[in-house]
């Protein structure tokens, strides 16, 4: 009779036998060093766990930027890719298999080794306000001081409120929650989405109404990007989500046609409903006097061309007026 220590020895050299001749795949998930940007790589990371537990090893690389290095006006230390440019680098030497970026962030034109894998559902795209005295944009207090780096923000919220002055500002999202709580300036205006991965929605004054501001391109969107020859792409395809995929193309492609970056005031939102995606598109003049705003409707596949339609439409009512030269 084989006894029960025997049995116990034979079933663990087995198993480990068994787990030796199916070795997990490491896969290295390449991100800026931010609390919001490690919360979405961890996310990230946790959702290729979940779907390939058995096969994937998902570790999380912190690749520092240009963005997080200089704290000057995006517009001033290089405008498109101050946040993105090193993680491209770091894909094409193969340091990293996959980079998580705030879709916003990424330029529109990619290298050409390089491909925009999935987009993970969006989350909220609006646009809130931060202060320490007001509950809305209405009730800030006259020629109130906004704190925001951003002219498609500024133009919008001007539009709005006309004696607003508006202070550039840089740094994490904890940080400008900060100054609007100690008084540095009268409110902050951040993206939604980044204030409810990191689990700060309390501290969030109001919601914009995308009525009245229209989101970034890509705003509260997370893009995954590899090398097109990577043989671990297809671990990544089950984490697109294809009405955010839609609606993504459709903006980046009117930004792209306008030639516009973060030295332009350009905000647009796509979201499909009923199988048809709506895309609104917005280019302002940065201190608000004049905003053209138009939409489209067109099929999800069709998103690229809904994107230059809408922006063709923008062109013809003097949209290149108020875009730099």
């Amino acid at each position: 009779m084989i006894g029960l220590s025997h049995w116990r020895r034979t079933r663990k050299t087995k198993a480990t036998s068994l787990s030796h001749s199916h070795p997990q795949t490491l896969m290295r998930v390449g991100t800026r060093g931010s609390d919001l940007a490690l919360a979405q790589a961890h996310q990230v990371r946790d959702r290729l766990s979940d779907l390939h537990a058995d096969s994937l090893d998902v570790k999380v690389e912190i690749i520092r930027t240009t963005g997080d290095d200089n704290l000057g006006p995006l517009a001033e230390i290089g405008g498109e890719g101050v946040f993105t440019a090193q993680l491209e680098r770091a894909l094409l030497d193969g340091r990293v298999d996959v980079a998580v970026h705030s879709l916003k962030d990424l330029p529109t034109q990619l290298h050409p080794e390089l491909e925009l894998v999935a987009t993970p559902e969006r989350a909220d795209v609006r646009d809130v306000l931060i202060a320490a005295k007001a509950t809305s944009i209405e009730t800030l207090a006259e020629n109130a001081r906004l704190g925001s780096g951003s002219l498609r923000r500024q133009c919008q919220v001007l539009a709005l409120r006309p004696d607003l002055r508006f202070i550039a500002v840089r740094g994490n999202i904890g940080t400008r929650i900060a100054q609007a709580r100690e008084g540095v300036v009268d409110g902050v205006l951040l993206a939604a989405a980044g204030l409810h991965r990191l689990g700060l929605e309390h501290e969030i004054s109001c919601y914009l109404d995308t009525n009245q501001v229209l989101p970034a391109p890509g705003q509260a969107a997370i893009g995954l990007e590899m090398r097109q020859d990577d043989p671990l792409i297809n671990f990544l395809r089950p984490l697109n989500h294809a009405a955010t995929l839609a609606s993504v193309i459709g903006e980046r492609s009117l930004l792209e046609a306008l030639g516009g970056g973060c030295r332009a005031p350009i905000a647009s939102w796509g979201r499909v409903v009923n199988d048809e995606l709506l895309l609104d598109g917005l280019v302002g003049s940065t201190d608000g006097v004049r905003l053209i705003r138009e939409s489209v409707v067109g099929a999800p596949a069709d998103a690229h061309d809904c994107g230059l339609r809408l922006a063709a439409e923008l062109i013809r009512k003097g949209a290149h007026s108020l875009l730099p030269s």
